[in-house]
């Protein structure tokens, strides 16, 4: 199993965003999570597709789409030829779930769920077998800096039973509260991509991406 830091740019200084982005992956992060927000699905109005191209011109990271918007099936299409590498949607704002990881894959990119924390592992039952990735959102959606949910590290376990279970490969993704305290419990449980926020960006950018790198490194050689 691989070990991901995904630093999200949502609590990157927009005054900076290139310089931000450059010092995580200097630092050696190989993911880039990248908050969609419309206003409506979730309270807060984050930054579109523009600013998604803009970046993708100047970083080879592994892009990871999060749409935390209304009927995301409307923004496929649009959300692969910004530079998405990964397409996640939430199960909560889709309709069809089905047809839309079909339109994800049909784009060429890789496929993701999210699910909020009060959400039942249930809705994966008959697609789990068809997404690259879950995000289990361990916060409820839509502002940074907030406390992880404790009862979150069980739907993480269990999560990975069920995939372990049906023998397939699919990633867990948790955002949300990430940092020091927490993440211990996220890997235990069978998280391997963290997205990291407030935790990572700030005074220090570099060395704190740089810090959380080496702690999942270190994690992935003690239990290979």
């Amino acid at each position: 199993m691989h070990y991901e830091l995904a630093p999200s740019i949502l609590s990157a200084d927009f005054a900076k965003l290139g310089e931000e982005i450059q010092a995580v992956e200097a630092a050696g992060a190989r993911y880039l999570h990248i908050d969609v927000m419309d206003g409506m699905f979730v309270p807060s109005i984050s930054f579109g597709f523009p600013v998604i191209k803009s970046i993708r011109r100047n970083s080879s990271s592994i892009f990871d789409v999060h749409l935390m918007v209304e009927q995301p099936e409307r923004y496929i299409e649009e959300t692969a030829k910004s530079g998405a590498d990964i397409i996640t949607i939430h199960a909560e704002a889709c309709t069809h779930l089905d047809r839309a990881i079909e339109w994800i894959h049909q784009t060429g990119k890789k496929a993701g769920i999210a699910l909020n924390p009060s959400t039942s592992l249930h809705v994966l039952d008959y697609i789990l077998d068809k997404v690259d990735m879950v995000l289990l959102m361990t916060v409820n959606p839509g502002f940074g800096n907030q406390k992880y949910i404790d009862y979150c590290t069980e739907k993480i376990s269990s999560l990975r039973h069920m995939i372990e279970e049906r023998g397939l490969d699919v990633d867990i993704e948790v955002d949300g509260g990430i940092k020091e305290e927490t993440i211990h419990a996220a890997l235990d449980a069978g998280a391997n991509i963290l997205v990291a926020g407030s935790a990572v960006f700030g005074a220090a950018t570099g060395e704190n991406a740089g810090k959380y790198i080496k702690l999942l490194k270190d994690y992935q050689e003690k239990n290979s």
